[in-house]
């Protein structure tokens, strides 16, 4: 759950968008094709670069101890 000071932004930023005036933004027309393009390939690109590595540091991470043969009380699934 969002604490409440970050629920709140998020419900007066409609409000503070509207107050915005429509000629504030200079010189940003709408975006050509290709640059579209190249801006979504890009983010996919550095999407995937993220995601290997996060896989990669977690695969090293993830290997399980080496078993050594003792039973313990509390492990009933060994035996």
């Amino acid at each position: 759950m969002a604490p409440p000071g970050h629920l709140l932004f998020l419900l007066l930023l409609p409000v503070a968008a509207s107050q915005t005036p429509a000629g504030s933004c200079s010189g940003c027309g709408p975006l050509s094709l290709p640059l579209l393009a190249g801006l979504v390939a890009a983010d996919a690109v550095l999407s995937l670069l993220i995601v290997g590595a996060v896989f990669v540091c977690m695969r090293s991470l993830g290997k399980p101890a080496q078993e050594d043969g003792r039973v313990y009380i509390n492990m009933p699934g060994r035996r």
